[in-house]
């Protein structure tokens, strides 16, 4: 039983970042509005994939809450029922969450499979949440994190939910990616915690406070991130793509602050790896660190150099929540090592 838990827990930090990775496709492409409504798209459950079938017809059976565009604006089916010949509103409402109402089969569907992933990840913490039960005895805690982690998928869902009824908001996309990372660490934690085979590490008060500034760093970088990302994608909606090249003339301070950031969180992060290495902590990944922060790096210099080359934003985030998760397990690996052989 608890090796299986420790497998599914796993899977379902695997579909989380999944989910992670959907989110940035949608922000790379502009589709979070693909799907105006929530939780069903245009009233679907599987969405459309012409603009015709969103166009009131005569003879058509529509079914209560389907949604057809009209005169640039959705509406909402009151009933079951079959339409004649003529448009008759009163089989209608006008959707009064917000006022777009456009229609793109690519934005559509990309926001369709960032919701599925999402389905598939909050289904994977409900089997997590039940198996837990066999720690119960054991490590409550487990049980009891397992469901919080249920809660706060039903929480994410609900801010997704906010994010398109305010047409995305930028404060509402900054919270749902805080959210997305802190189901990410609690699930970290639990794998941590339920796996049976942890190795001895050697236990240094002073990496652990520098472990703890990085990992602060690394959450306010990314909060930043999503601030500078967000006023390029206002700049776009004003002037066009033109705007990825025009935004550096006047960029806003969170982008001088984050670019100040990146230096500063690449010096600590190398200065902590010195240290791991010259103490012997044990703690190899740092490698896994390292690694990520280059990649980040490049990814941020074409963003910034290049004009946002194909996917640069999409691997940018994704690597941003990775060095995340893998500093947060770093950290519960030291806090966790072996005291009584501490350092000199």
């Amino acid at each position: 039983m608890f090796k299986k838990y420790h497998s599914i827990a796993k899977i379902t930090l695997v579909l989380v970042y999944l989910v992670i990775i959907a989110g940035a496709v949608v922000r790379m492409t502009g589709s979070g509005m693909g799907c105006p409504d929530w939780p069903k798209c245009f009233g679907h459950l599987i969405p459309p994939t012409e603009e015709s079938q969103l166009q009131w017809k005569p003879g058509e059976n529509y079914h209560k809450g389907q949604v057809i565009i009209l005169n640039e604006s959705l509406q909402v089916a009151k009933e079951d029922f079959t339409s004649g010949n003529e448009l008759k509103m009163n089989h209608w409402d006008p959707y009064t969450k917000h006022d777009y109402a456009e229609f793109n089969p690519w934005h559509t569907w990309i926001e369709f499979v960032n919701r599925l992933f999402g389905a598939l990840a909050g289904l994977g913490t409900l089997v997590l949440a039940l198996v837990s039960f066999g720690y119960w005895k054991k490590k409550k805690s487990i049980t009891l994190l397992s469901w919080i982690v249920v809660f706060g998928m039903g929480f994410q869902a609900w801010l997704g939910a906010t994010v398109v009824y305010s047409v995305l908001e930028p404060v509402k996309i900054t919270l749902h990616m805080v959210m997305a990372l802190l189901i990410v660490a609690i699930l970290l934690y639990l794998i941590f915690r339920s796996n049976e085979h942890k190795r001895t590490y050697i236990y240094d008060s002073k990496t652990m406070v520098i472990l703890s500034t990085v990992f602060g760093l690394t959450l306010i970088q990314i909060i930043l991130g999503t601030q500078v990302r967000q006023f390029v994608d206002e700049q776009i909606d004003l002037v066009g793509e033109t705007a990825k090249n025009l935004w550096l003339n006047k960029p806003i301070l969170a982008f001088y602050i984050h670019r100040t950031f990146s230096i500063i969180v690449v010096l600590v992060n190398l200065y902590l790896a010195y240290r791991i290495y010259n103490l012997n902590l044990g703690l190899t990944k740092i490698n896994w660190i390292l690694s990520i922060l280059l990649v980040e790096v490049i990814s941020g210099m074409a963003m910034f150099y290049w004009n946002f080359p194909f996917m640069s934003q999409t691997l940018h985030l994704v690597l941003a929540s990775l060095l995340f998760g893998v500093q947060f397990y770093l950290l519960l690996e030291s806090y966790n090592a072996d005291r009584s052989q501490k350092s000199s």
